[in-house]
């Protein structure tokens, strides 16, 4: 009984102490505040915190300023330090600060002509062949899926589909079986096919519908002058058939003009229409396609007329509602700034792609466009004088708004190091 008391008389004292550090807002935002935060080198930050609190740093790496019920943190130097707040004398909050290496990089906008070669084979789709014995797929009765890579047959690498062709005639002609390997998902996969021959043209035929190469167009997000790396697109090039992500062997980039516009509209995302130059005039080399887009490096500088110089880049905590920029091209080869709305931002601790919700606002934009449209992804978007990450998807019902990604994954997955490796290693 007497246990059961004091099991009482303590449930009631934190209870009373969760409703207190509820109604104390400052202590409240302190206790919400991160454990860590990143700030590059000459920065200054604005923190909330709770105005009784004593605030001491680690070290020289940044200056704190205290006004008010707010916090301002100026980086100095590169380097790791905490700040300790204490309510008297009992520390409640440790905040570590890691001061990067300033890092800036060229915004793009441009519109970009996207060649890709795909690491071996694309199966696409299945059709029948006409034999004696009725009409069958031999690629399907093997057990071959859409969307599996070819990657060898018999033991050689198969890297376009005119390989294909000759190898299958060959072994038809001799009543041979062919042993593929594929690509699934990453795993892979041995069968065996018995090429038929097409009564209707007297060729021998796996009844499969292949491809090893996909093109289009996207906008250019951003590159690092130093090292010529890039980003752009903002998402996955995906086979247009099977929708399964090409795997890239070699690929380019070359200079887009855009012909016309077919506006979105509720239910039907519009498109830019346009053209691209040939092989003679590559701008950069293709390295890598995933869900956060294209990367390779540039073989040549590239301007877009309005942002030439380098600009700081915001991590995903920075970027806030509200009005924002985005670079794009609607017209010939011409990179305009646009104005939207930054409709939520999701601090990210991990990368994903749909950080951002935003909004056309531009009435200009509006009229050419109808807001967001196919041939936009990758399109910078900027907001007070940083880049915080580039348009990704449009919204099928409502063409104004779409996803956005926050430029911090974008970078990371072009290589470049916006300074948190080289701190780890230097503590």
């Amino acid at each position: 009984m007497r246990i059961e008391c004091i099991r009482k008389i303590i449930g009631w004292i934190l209870l009373v102490s969760f409703v207190f550090v509820g109604l104390f807002s400052p202590l409240g935002q302190l206790l919400n505040m991160p454990r860590e935060i990143s700030i590059f080198e000459g920065q200054r930050m604005e923190l909330p915190y709770a105005a009784v609190a004593t605030v001491s740093k680690e070290n020289d790496s940044i200056d704190v300023y205290e006004k008010g019920e707010a916090l301002s943190l100026e980086a100095k130097d590169f380097g790791k330090s905490e700040i300790i707040f204490d309510i008297a004398g009992i520390p409640v909050k440790k905040l570590n600060v890691n001061v990067l290496k300033d890092l800036k990089v060229i915004p793009g906008g441009q519109s970009i002509g996207v060649k890709i070669q795909s690491k071996g084979v694309l199966v696409v789709g299945f059709h029948q062949v006409s034999t004696g014995k009725g009409k069958l797929s031999p690629g399907e009765k093997a057990g071959i899926h859409a969307g599996d890579l070819i990657v060898e047959i018999d033991g050689h690498a198969i890297e376009t589909v005119n390989e294909i062709g000759p190898v299958v005639q060959n072994a038809g002609k001799k009543g041979e079986k062919l042993t593929i390997l594929l690509e699934r998902k990453g795993q892979k996969i041995k069968t065996e096919i018995t090429p038929k021959k097409d009564e209707s043209d007297g060729k021998f035929k796996l009844g499969l519908f292949i491809r090893d190469s996909a093109a289009g167009i996207g906008t250019l997000t951003f590159y690092d002058p130093k090292s010529k790396k890039y980003g752009a697109l903002g998402h996955v090039i995906s086979d247009m058939d099977t929708k399964s992500p090409i795997i890239v062997k070699e690929g380019y980039i070359v200079p887009s003009t855009v012909t016309s516009i077919q506006k979105g509209t509720n239910g039907a995302p519009g498109e830019k229409l346009a053209k691209f130059l040939s092989e003679k005039h590559i701008v950069g080399d293709i390295d890598k396609n995933n869900q956060f887009g294209i990367y390779g490096t540039l073989r040549k500088n590239i301007r877009n007329g309005l942002m030439d110089q380098p600009i700081p880049i915001a991590f995903s905590r920075e970027v806030k509602k509200g009005p924002a920029k985005i670079l794009t091209v609607v017209e010939n080869d011409e990179v305009e700034q646009f104005d939207i709305e930054i409709v939520s931002s999701i601090p990210q601790k991990f990368p994903a792609t749909k950080g951002m919700v935003v909004k056309i606002t531009d009435p200009e934009l509006l009229k050419k466009t109808g807001g967001i449209v196919q041939g936009m992804s990758g399109s910078p978007i900027i907001q007070n004088g940083k880049l915080v990450g580039a348009i990704t998807h449009v919204f099928v019902n409502d063409p104004t708004s779409g996803y956005g990604v926050h430029i911090e994954w974008m970078l990371n997955e072009a290589g470049i190091d916006i300074g948190k490796n080289h701190l780890e290693k230097a503590s």
